[in-house]
């Protein structure tokens, strides 16, 4: 979201698929944090309010294109090129939207500017009209970046054990149909069913949701902030409903819903893959620690949606080691870090509409193994024949 896991002399040619499921280092690396950070020019950690808002401007700019487009002559189309071009429009809008829904994520990590209100409150507006609880998500989001890699304390695509693994799994894994309806599940209904009933989340120890301020994944003095975010959510579906009214809702799920769908989509795919794959292990509490657990992710490749992505999918290591760094410097953090990981840095190439098939067949539930004689540290398998 091949290659295998980098050296610190860059290999002659590219590794083939088989490398990159080659299994990262677990044990805890010959570095620190601090050496990683000095291989990272220090101007990569500056925040530029002007830069950060250009790529809100440009994003939004685009977007309004494609609306006016959308809005103003598909219908003059002759048939079927009207047909055509509205799944055209869905595919492009939902990328562009994607974008403006990782700079949301930007202000959500303090990475958009040295403002913390200006941040907040950029990532509120955009979210919400994305019809995303910005701090709810925010909140929890951070947790993950807390806890990455943790079988315990995790937030978001938790593996489960072998004994957790449904009775079911062997039918829905194990064939291409089953899988099919697996991903198809996931990459439409994954993220609102994560917001409203923490699906694929850590076990609480009661019912939690991203819109219950009194939930449990929220603290006392996150509570206020939590009622805001859904009053966010409120004002936009008040704002749909009243586009409904006057457009039809044939004409807003055309021009706003399926889009969204796309981004939910987008989000739900890039998150899986980045710590969906079977190199990476998962550690109990046991073994685990911040930096190993930060360690344990991967780089993607989505080819030109890296960039309309703001290279949110190919720069994820240097994100959960530094959040705050602003995107329009991860390449370049990436590259100056990636001597320095050596093995415990991995990017794989595979296109990631291969790499979801392959991952929804190979990664279906976590166990220890012989290979790493440690009962704490678990790797994806999928015999459930055993």
């Amino acid at each position: 979201m091949g290659a295998g896991g980098r050296t610190s002399v860059p290999p002659p040619s590219k590794k083939s698929e088989d490398d990159s499921v080659n299994r990262v280092p677990f044990e805890k690396p010959p570095f620190s944090l601090s050496q990683v950070k000095k291989a990272i020019p220090p101007h990569c950690f500056h925040r530029s309010v002007l830069r950060s808002f250009s790529y809100v401007v440009y994003d939004l700019t685009i977007a309004s294109i494609l609306y006016y487009v959308a809005t103003h002559y598909f219908h003059q189309l002759p048939s079927p090129f009207s047909s055509l071009a509205w799944p055209i429009y869905w595919a492009i809008q939902g990328c562009v939207l994607t974008g403006v829904w990782v700079i949301a994520h930007e202000c959500g990590h303090h990475a958009f500017s040295d403002y913390q209100w200006l941040d907040d409150t950029v990532g509120f507006v955009l979210h919400s009209a994305l019809l995303v609880p910005y701090f709810s998500w925010k909140y929890s989001h951070r947790r993950h970046h807390s806890n990455t890699g943790s079988l315990d304390r995790d937030e978001v695509f938790v593996p489960k054990k072998k004994s957790s693994i449904q009775w079911y799994s062997k039918y829905l894994n194990n064939n291409p149909l089953g899988r099919f309806i697996t991903l198809t599940v996931t990459l439409t209904l994954g993220w609102p069913l994560y917001l409203a009933f923490n699906v694929s989340g850590r076990p609480y120890e009661r019912f939690a949701c991203h819109f219950d301020p009194y939930g449990p994944i929220y603290s006392d003095r996150e509570r206020l902030q939590i009622f805001l975010s859904d009053a966010g959510i409120l004002a936009v579906c008040y704002g749909l409903f009243h586009l409904v009214m006057a457009k039809g809702l044939s004409w807003v799920v055309c021009v706003y819903g399926v889009p969204l769908l796309v981004v939910n989509g987008f989000l739900v795919l890039i998150t899986f893959l980045q710590h969906t794959h079977p190199a990476l292990p998962h550690y109990d509490s046991s073994e685990w620690d911040w930096f190993r657990g930060a360690l344990a992710t991967v780089d993607r490749d989505y080819g030109i949606l890296n960039k309309v992505f703001h290279n949110i999918t190919d720069t994820h290591v240097a994100h959960h080691l530094f959040s705050t760094m602003p995107h329009y410097h991860a390449m370049e953090a990436t590259k100056a870090i990636k001597p320095i990981l050596g093995e415990y840095y991995r990017l794989d190439e595979t296109p990631f509409y291969k790499a979801v098939w392959r991952e929804a067949r190979e990664c279906v539930y976590v166990e220890p193994d012989q290979v790493t004689e440690s009962n704490g540290v678990f790797w994806y398998n999928n015999k459930l024949d055993d």
